[in-house]
């Protein structure tokens, strides 16, 4: 029988959540001591950086693909000279034994070649002949920096149909989160939900990260995705680390809700693997609670 927290939700809810994990990795320097800290049978997405372009992303899959870790790659279209570079990436995939290819469209002004959104890339994967068992696409719940919001989306509408999932962006906001997949789920869109959370780092990181991501102004950035008053009370109480724990409270009662249809939690760790899974064991052993 299972046990129940301090809000009288079942250990069971908090298992589900955090036991089920994608873990998001960046390609460059310290992949590989980051890998050392997951268990050996992690699913790691490798991620794309506009600042390393896609051939690493793929090297790096290859690399713990051919280790047995179940991998991820994020392959976005904005990064890809044409279809027959799409073909080379992809039959490479397909050899690494990846079955699982992440698409968003890329933080890039201007695409490097004909393909300009996630959509055209899904349409080529199809007409190349490629039939991966899952194709994710982007979700965004507190919206995009540079697109509006109809523009969102009327892409997903396009997308959907091609993919089987959907990642949301990095989220401190799990009310946003359940509030934007059942606006999602009214639209007629029912395809899975990956939630993306940030990993333990220290806020600093995280705020530079912010800059790094484009927002002017990190104080608004985390005012709007997580409110200000969550913000410092988390720093005071954090040393000032930043933990998801609100995220995990928010989630995890609903993360069976058939309607919602919450697949697993996807954590972005920036490589700090190792802090970001002893605190996911705090929350499997009871070390943290609801």
């Amino acid at each position: 029988m299972s046990r129940e927290r301090a809000t009288g939700v079942p250990d069971s809810a908090v298992s589900a959540l955090l036991s089920d994990v994608t873990f998001d990795l960046l390609p460059g320097e310290g992949f590989e001591t980051a890998v050392s800290h997951l268990p050996a049978d992690a699913r790691i997405a490798v991620v794309l950086t506009p600042e390393l372009g896609v051939w690493p992303t793929v090297e790096k899959t290859e690399l713990v693909a051919g280790q047995g870790y179940d991998v991820v790659p994020h392959v976005a279209p904005r990064f890809i000279q044409d279809r027959e570079e799409l073909d080379e990436i992809a039959g490479r995939l397909r050899e690494a034994g990846v079955t699982d290819v992440f698409v968003p469209g890329g933080d890039r002004d201007e695409p490097v070649g004909d393909l300009a959104s996630a959509y055209e890339m899904l349409v080529a994967l199809e007409e190349l002949g490629y039939d991966f068992a899952e194709l994710g696409i982007a979700g965004y719940p507190t919206g995009h920096g540079s697109i509006d919001d109809a523009t969102i989306r009327e892409a997903m509408d396009r997308k959907a149909p091609y993919a089987t999932y959907v990642v949301t962006q990095l989220c401190f906001d799990g009310e946003a989160v359940l509030d934007w997949t059942e606006r999602v789920r009214d639209r007629g869109v029912d395809l899975p939900v990956e939630v993306g959370i940030p990993g333990v780092m220290e806020y600093r990181r995280l705020m530079t990260l912010a800059r790094r991501w484009g927002i002017a102004a990190p104080i608004r950035f985390v005012r709007k995705t997580a409110g200000f008053a969550s913000f410092a009370r988390n720093l005071l109480d954090s040393g000032g680390r930043y933990r998801p724990d609100d995220m995990v409270r928010t989630l995890a009662p609903r993360r069976t809700d058939p309607h919602l249809d919450i697949r697993r939690l996807r954590l972005y760790t920036f490589n700090e693997t190792s802090a970001t899974e002893a605190w996911r064991h705090e929350w499997l052993d009871g070390e943290r609670t609801l």
